[in-house]
Formats: C-alpha cells, structure tokens, sequence
C-alpha cells in the first residue's frame, strides 16, 4: 500500500503581531507538524494559546509572518489574498460554531453558495446541494430558512456546504460550540462517519468530551505543539 499523501505540513510556523508603543507580540514561536489524508485531528489549547491563530493560518485565512505551510502540496505561505481565496474556495471547506449561514436564503441556496462563486450553473448547483442535504440527512429540507430549523440541523447544513467542493480537508472551529450535549454528540458521529469515508478533517475544540471523537490530538500551549499523538494516551483527555 502506498504512504497516505501529507495534506497539511507546517513548518516552523511563527506569527506575531505588532502592538502599539512599537511592541511586538509573538504568538506562534514555531510549530511543525503534518497531517497525512484521511487523518481526524483534534486541536486543543487553552484561551491564549495560539490556537485560533494557527486555525486561521491553516484555513488560508491568515499568512505565517516566518515558516512554511504546505497545503496539499502548494506552499501557500506568502500567497496574495486573491491566491489565497481561491484555495479556500477550491481546497477547503469550513464549519463554524456560528453555522455562518445566510438567514434569508433557503438552506439548499447556503449549501449550493460556494459552486456559485466557482461560476457552476444554477441546475448544476442544486442538483449537488440537494445531494449534499440527502448525505447529512436532511432531504425534504431544502426550501425551509435557517430559522426554522434547530441548531443541530443548521449545523448539518454547514457541514452539507463545506463538503458541495470536494474538498481535500475539512476544518471545523468549535463546531458543538452552540449545541446541546445530545445534539454535539450526533454532529460528531457525523464527522467521524464523514472521516471512515475518507475525509481528512481538523477539528479545533477547548471541550476534552469532543476532542476523544478524533483520532490523533495536537495540543498547543504557548505558541508551541504540547503533544501530539494519540488522543487516547493524553492525560488530560483522560
């Protein structure tokens, strides 16, 4: 069998940000690690840890002031913010704590949005947006709003729509965030059923219940990678 392709490779990874009073404030003081396809990695960090920063690098939605980040083998490090859209239109798909849905839109025009801005036609849109809602179990849904549906519902949505592009990697920030613990628990089950299929996912959470849900965790503290290795064999997850 052939090695798993590496997805993610991040390479001496630093960030800083420039304070007033001419301060610099470093928050990522070098973090490198890989994730190869077909992976489901939880992040974990306490508020302050750099976690968010790194998410935001890895979504392209942020450039490392110093190191590498490899994204599906393209070095994406210093790319302009048009280069870098198009990977995330192209590469990624995002789930968000807020589900980032649009309230006067019905769900199948959310989940067909990201074909739309790849310039797909309309028939061809819905038809994937309506197969997208019958894989997370929402058929029969398609015309409601987002206000009419529960939190676990909107948060199938989101999922439905990060999945429309075929991305190669699925990062999702706090996903349970907004949701009870029944509900979080059936998002989960959906993302570890989305992961057997193949699908490599990076998810990033404070709570230790929905990090177990993974399979690998990376934690971060500091500005630096903590642990990383099997989620089961972390104390703290324990």
């Amino acid at each position: 069998m052939s090695e798993k392709q590496v997805v993610v490779r991040l390479q001496d990874v630093r960030k800083s940000y420039f304070m007033m009073g001419g301060l610099t404030q470093l928050v990522l003081k070098g973090i490198s690690f890989e994730v190869k396809s077909g992976e489901f990695v939880a992040i974990m960090g306490h508020s302050g840890s750099g976690k968010s920063t790194l998410m935001n690098i890895l979504g392209c939605l942020d450039r490392p002031t110093a190191g590498q980040y490899w994204l599906d083998g393209q070095d994406v490090s210093q790319q302009s913010d048009d280069e870098l859209a198009r990977v995330r239109n192209k590469t990624l798909g995002f789930v968000f704590q807020n589900f980032n849905l649009l309230t006067k839109r019905t769900i199948v025009d959310n989940v067909a949005l990201p074909l739309l801005y790849q310039g797909v036609g309309v028939a061809e849109c819905k038809k994937r947006a309506l197969e997208m809602l019958d894989s997370v179990k929402l058929h029969g849904y398609e015309n409601y709003l987002p206000s009419q549906l529960s939190g676990g519902m909107q948060q199938r949505v989101a999922v439905a729509r990060a999945l429309i592009n075929d991305p190669t990697l699925i990062l999702a920030d706090e996903p349970t965030g907004n949701l009870d613990t029944q509900t979080s628990n059936e998002i989960m089950d959906l993302f570890c059923e989305l992961n057997r299929k193949g699908i490599t996912i990076i998810l990033v959470t404070h709570e230790p219940d929905i990090a177990r849900y993974a399979k690998r965790l990376v934690r971060i503290a500091d500005g630096l990678v903590e642990y990383d290795g099997d989620v089961k064999e972390d104390m703290e997850i324990k």
